[in-house]
């Protein structure tokens, strides 16, 4: 069946992939998710820019009101993590619970279709070999983000398409000025659709976690400052503490029960292992023995070689070759062979 729903932001990406699609000769139907109120990459002007695009390209557009969702598993995930000391990582939660699995289920429901695709710059194959999808890297590394798509399921990952995995973002750019899209020339989304719309995290945060005055304190419990809130914190921290002192110091941990910011230089910000827990296995199946990998444990940062061995209950523990710096509860740690997403999951607290 050459049909295919293309989930539309507004931004240039999608609606080049929903462009490329039906060059191709596909019959595509766009959709928009209607996540939250206000500015932001998924709503508010992106909706109306969406809905132009596929004016132009000639093809239906349908709107889905997700909020409730959106609600529950972003907005209330994040306030709750954030209020207990950590720092949440919403996209990967968003990709799998709010945009792949409502899209392919509303797809199929309602519009006959088992295939979705979106803007995303990664790429699927399949290995015969396993009988597995694989996740892999884009071409363009520099846009890659199959980092955000390691908590993508096997059945997910069969009904995606992700037409500018093969791309780079110059062609990407070319191409929607080629075909002409209002949205050629649209500015990159340069952070978070929840910051976008509220000016800051800190912002949005405020708007649903009251101040609370703490201690910043050095490991030893030495007060050395004051805080407004822990929520306002995160793991490896050096800029807006506000203490002076003869050496940097960096937020290492965020004590929120006893609502303490503990501080302190650059080698007590490392670490030479984490566990990780809520392991999704990606590439391949859950292995019974230690395995060798490289680990990103936040997007921008590099991949570093490591040994990650199965524990119980959907969890690992990653062993650092070097010991890493600002390794922060709530993010993502994925590991890859390569250009290959072996499996990834949530950071857990330290103990």
């Amino acid at each position: 069946m050459n049909k295919v729903v293309v989930g539309l932001s507004g931004g240039v990406d999608s609606s080049t992939a929903a462009a490329i699609l039906h060059h191709q000769g596909y019959e595509v139907i766009g959709l928009t998710l209607w996540l939250m109120k206000g500015k932001g990459q998924c709503c508010s002007e992106g909706m109306i820019d969406a809905a132009y695009i596929c004016e132009q390209l000639g093809i239906p557009h349908h709107i889905v009101d997700i909020r409730d969702v959106f609600q529950t598993n972003i907005v209330d995930y994040l306030v709750t993590g954030y209020s207990a000391g950590i720092t949440p990582l919403p996209c990967s939660q968003c990709n799998k619970t709010v945009k792949f699995g409502p899209m392919l289920q509303y797809a199929r429901e309602n519009l006959g279709c088992d295939r979705i695709a979106t803007g995303h710059y990664a790429r699927i194959q399949f290995d015969e070999a396993t009988g597995r999808y694989q996740l892999l890297r884009a071409v363009d590394r520099n846009k890659d983000q199959s980092y955000f798509l390691y908590d993508l399921s096997q059945i997910l990952l069969a009904g995606s398409v992700f037409p500018l995995g093969e791309r780079h973002k110059t062609e990407t750019r070319r191409l929607a000025d080629e075909y002409g899209l209002k949205t050629a020339d649209k500015p990159e989304s340069q952070d978070l659709c929840l910051v976008e719309s509220n000016g800051s995290m800190r912002a949005f945060l405020d708007k649903y976690l009251a101040p609370k005055k703490g201690d910043i304190v050095d490991t030893a419990g030495k007060v050395l400052g004051q805080h407004d809130g822990v929520h306002h914190y995160t793991i490896g921290q050096r800029k807006g503490i506000g203490i002076a002192a003869a050496e940097p110091l960096y937020v290492i941990a965020l004590d929120a029960v006893n609502n303490r910011v503990i501080v302190g230089d650059r080698t007590k910000a490392t670490q030479p292992e984490c566990t990780v827990e809520r392991v999704n296995w990606v590439s391949i199946a859950e292995p019974s023995t230690p395995i060798r990998a490289q680990v990103q444990v936040r997007y921008r940062s590099s991949p570093v070689p490591v040994m990650v061995i199965p524990l119980e209950n959907s969890r690992v523990r990653i062993v650092f070759d070097e010991p890493q710096f600002s390794i922060t509860p709530g993010q993502a740690a994925v590991w890859y062979d390569g250009d290959k997403v072996l499996g990834g999951g949530i950071i857990e607290q330290f103990s």
